[in-house]
C-alpha cells in the first residue's frame, strides 16, 4: 500500500455569512499549497482583469457553476481536494445565502470540521450562527472561527477578540467539542498558510497547521458495530454459484470472520462467516469501508435489514424524536405524510407532532408555533410506516439521520438527527 493510501483524511466544511471570502480562502489554501495549475492560475488572473478586478479573484477557483460565476455567489455544495505531507483534505464550499442553507447542511453533514467565517468588519451574524447551531446539530466535533478580512480593520486586535468573545459566549449554548480562533486575510493570505507580520499579536497556529494537527482519531464510532444492507449479491457462475454476500458499508463499529451478529429486524443470531471486498478475503471491516458480509447461516435478508451485536443492537423503532432542518417552500406541518430514508431503508412517516421551533439567534424554543418555514430547525416526532434502526445521532451519525421527501416531487424536503425513540 503506498504512502498516499495511509494518510488520514480530513473533511471539513466552510460556513458563515454571504460574502465572508469563503470561496476565496478555499482558493488560497489552493493556491500556497501549490494544488493549483498555473495554466488555471492565470486563467483565474485573466477572468479577474476582464471583471474589472484589481486582484486575482481566487473565489473563482471554487465557484464551477457558470451562474455563480456570473452573479459572484456560491449557490451548490463545491469540493475540492487537496493534500500536504502531513494530511490529505477534502473541502465543502457551501452557500452563505439562507435560502441555500440546506445545501450547507449537506457539506456538514460528512464533515469531521466546520470552518465558520466572519467578516472583521460585520462581526457575529444571524447567518453565522445560524450556520454554527447547524454544526453542532450535525456533530461537527471541531469548529474553527477565522475572523477574515482583518486588513480591512488594519489588522485590530481589539476587534478580534471582541468577536471572538461574542462568539465564544453564543457557542457556550451549543454541543461543541474544540472551538478554535484564526485571524485572517483570505485575499492577502495573512495567517492563512503562513504567519503574518501584521498580526503580532496573534501567538496561534496558521489556518493549515490547525487544519493538518488537529485530532480527528476518537471522532469515529468504532464501538457499535453497524452495517446497513444494500444488496445481496449471488453470482450466476458455475464456480461460486454457492455464494451469498450482503454487500453495503460499514456505518461503524468492526466486524471481523468469526463474530456473532444480529440481523434486524427478524432477531435472529448467525455468524460471519467471511468479509469480502474487491475480490478478496479480509479480516476486519471498519467505517466507511464498502464490503460484503458472508454469514454462516442462510437467512432471509434483504435491503434495508441490518447487522449488529446481539449485546449491541440499534433501537427498532416506529416512533422517532428528533431535530430537523427545513429545505421547502410548503412548510412542514402536523398530521403530514413523507417519505423518509433511514441508511438503506425507507418507508412512510407522519408527522405526529410539532414541539417546537429553535431560535438560531437567542436557541430559545417556539413552543406555539405551528409549522416549520424553509430554513427553520425544530423538534417532531415522526410516526413510520415500518420499524427503523436507530441510533441517536450525538452517538451515531450514520444510524442516527434520515432525509424526508416529498412523495409526490421527490425532491428532498428535509433531513433529520434522532434524540430518541419509543421502542
Amino acid at each position: 500500500m503506498e504512502a498516499n493510501e495511509l494518510m488520514e483524511l480530513l473533511r471539513f466544511a466552510t460556513a458563515g455569512s454571504v460574502d465572508d471570502g469563503k470561496s476565496t480562502l478555499i482558493g488560497r489554501l489552493l493556491v500556497e499549497t501549490k494544488q493549483i495549475f498555473e495554466d488555471q492560475l492565470e486563467s483565474v488572473e485573466r477572468t479577474s482583469r476582464a471583471k474589472g478586478f484589481d486582484y486575482t479573484n481566487l473565489a473563482l477557483l471554487t465557484d464551477g457553476l457558470k451562474s455563480e460565476r456570473e452573479q459572484g455567489i456560491t449557490i451548490d455544495v463545491a469540493y475540492r481536494y487537496f493534500a500536504t505531507p502531513k494530511r490529505k483534505f477534502i473541502i465543502a464550499d457551501t452557500p452563505g445565502h439562507i435560502q441555500y442553507t440546506r445545501n450547507m447542511v449537506t457539506g456538514a453533514s460528512t464533515a469531521d470540521l466546520a470552518l465558520v467565517l466572519i467578516d472583521a468588519r460585520k462581526g457575529v451574524l444571524e447567518q453565522s450562527r445560524r450556520h454554527a447551531v447547524i454544526a453542532s446539530l450535525l456533530q461537527v466535533k471541531h469548529l474553527v472561527l477565522c475572523v477574515n478580512k482583518m486588513d480591512l480593520v488594519d489588522f485590530d486586535e481589539a476587534r478580534f477578540d471582541e468577536i471572538s468573545g461574542e462568539f465564544s459566549d453564543f457557542a457556550a449554548k451549543l454541543d461543541v467539542d474544540d472551538l478554535s480562533f484564526i485571524p485572517v486575510s483570505a485575499l492577502h493570505g495573512d495567517n492563512v498558510v503562513q504567519h503574518s507580520p501584521n498580526t503580532p499579536w496573534y501567538e496561534g497556529p496558521t489556518l493549515l497547521h490547525h487544519l493538518e494537527h488537529v485530532y480527528i482519531g476518537s471522532d469515529r464510532n468504532l464501538i457499535d458495530a453497524r452495517f446497513p444492507v444494500q444488496y445481496v449479491i449471488r453470482p450466476m457462475s458455475h464456480e461460486h454459484h454457492d455464494y451469498r454476500g450482503y454487500a453495503g458499508q460499514v456505518a461503524s463499529g468492526m466486524f471481523r470472520p468469526g463474530d456473532e451478529v444480529v440481523v434486524l429486524p427478524s432477531g435472529f443470531n448467525t455468524i460471519v462467516a467471511g468479509i469480502d471486498r474487491d475480490g478478496g478475503p479480509i479480516d476486519e471491516a471498519l467505517p466507511p469501508m464498502s464490503v460484503s458480509i458472508r454469514l454462516a447461516d442462510e437467512l432471509d435478508i434483504s435491503r434495508g435489514d441490518m447487522l449488529a451485536r446481539p449485546n449491541n443492537a440499534p433501537t427498532v423503532t416506529q416512533d422517532v424524536e428528533a431535530m430537523v432542518c427545513w429545505f421547502n417552500e410548503r412548510p412542514l406541518r402536523e398530521g403530514a405524510v413523507y417519505g423518509i430514508k433511514h441508511t438503506t431503508r425507507t418507508a412512510r412517516a407522519k408527522v405526529a407532532r410539532l414541539h417546537y421551533r429553535l431560535d438560531v439567534n437567542s436557541l430559545h424554543r417556539d413552543d406555539d408555533h405551528q409549522a416549520l418555514a424553509m430554513n427553520d430547525i425544530g423538534r417532531v416526532t415522526l410516526r413510520t410506516t415500518v420499524p427503523l434502526f436507530v441510533d441517536e445521532y450525538r452517538r451515531n451519525r450514520t444510524t442516527g439521520s434520515f432525509i424526508l421527501v416529498d412523495e409526490a416531487t421527490f425532491e428532498t424536503v428535509g433531513a433529520g438527527m434522532v434524540l430518541g425513540s419509543t421502542p
